[in-house]
């Protein structure tokens, strides 16, 4: 009578135990920043599409790209996200940024800023990826259509 609720608990405490090592990138969002270091002038997502639209057809009011990442990692330990943005200005370049981050046990955002000189040498965002990185192991990916 029991063992079909049985091996249905068996079956999910098994998939879970599997996915105790995941890690995944859930959301990438490119934002250019003004002048003033800010990506929106509001906090409403339309006024920030809006204001990114602005920045895209004015670059002489742009100062930095930020990228905002969404990530989740199991087990809970430190892992380096690492984002690859190809420009426009020198064909095949590649800026790689990276940072250290402490996994929590939900979801979280890291910004990681291209600024500076560096900034201005990248020229237009032609695609990205953004990657986990456990070690030497990639354990997450997303990436831009074009990548």
């Amino acid at each position: 009578m029991h063992w079909p609720r049985i091996s249905i608990l068996l079956t999910l405490a098994f998939a879970a135990l599997a996915n105790l090592q995941a890690a995944e990138v859930i959301k990438v969002l490119p934002h250019f920043l003004d002048l003033k270091g800010r990506h929106t002038l509001n906090a409403s997502l339309y006024e920030r599409d809006a204001y990114q639209e602005q920045l895209l057809k004015n670059p002489d009011q742009r100062s930095a790209l930020r990228f905002d990442i969404q990530w989740l990692s199991f087990p809970l330990d430190t892992l380096l996200l690492r984002v690859e943005a190809k420009g426009g200005k020198q064909l095949n370049q590649t800026n790689i940024l990276e940072q250290p981050v402490k996994a929590h046990r939900f979801s979280q955002w890291t910004s990681i800023k291209l600024d500076g000189a560096a900034y201005e040498k990248f020229g237009e965002l032609v695609s990205w990826r953004a990657t986990l990185w456990r070690g030497t192991n990639m354990v997450g990916e997303q990436k831009s259509f074009l990548w």
